[in-house]
């Protein structure tokens, strides 16, 4: 079985180059879908996916992707937790829902709501976990710079 190192890495230019192309194409679908999904089919989840898609991709073709794991799943599980326990300290049911309005010079009245500020908790835990899934199979090992396959270890 053919083990995938920096040298294989390294000989696939153009899949680095079509990746660092698309990604921020698809970093800006990823926004549309977040804050489209208030009115169409999107949300947190669905940009989290995209993301996490864009996260595979880089590390599939070599490139850096995000830190770790844990500082996403704690940061979005802690945005989760706030904006769902935040209504009960005015009475109100847990994650209801705040909507706020805002004239806004050149857009006009914008409004948003808490459930904004959830979905960004969504969508950091998703991405979190695609990282996780990455660092369990040591997709490190991919990375430029890191030699962890070792002659010893390709049969």
């Amino acid at each position: 079985m053919t083990t995938i190192n920096e040298a294989t890495v390294t000989h696939l230019p153009f899949l680095q180059t079509v990746v660092r192309s698309a990604s921020p194409l698809a970093f800006m679908v990823a926004i549309f879908l977040f804050f489209a999904g208030h009115n169409r089919p999107g949300g947190g989840f669905a940009a989290g996916l995209v993301l996490g898609a864009i996260v595979a991709l880089r590390l599939m073709a070599g490139l850096r992707g995000p830190g770790g794991a844990v500082p996403l799943l704690s940061a979005g599980a802690t945005i989760i937790g706030l904006v769902g326990m935040a209504p009960l300290l005015f009475g109100r049911e847990l994650l209801d829902q705040v909507i706020v309005k805002a004239t806004v010079p050149v857009l006009g009245v914008v409004k948003s709501g808490s459930a904004a500020v959830f979905d960004l908790g969504v969508t950091l835990v998703v991405v979190g976990l695609v990282v996780a899934v990455f660092d369990g199979l040591a997709s490190d090992a991919l990375a430029p710079g890191d030699v962890s396959a070792t002659e010893e270890d390709t049969p």
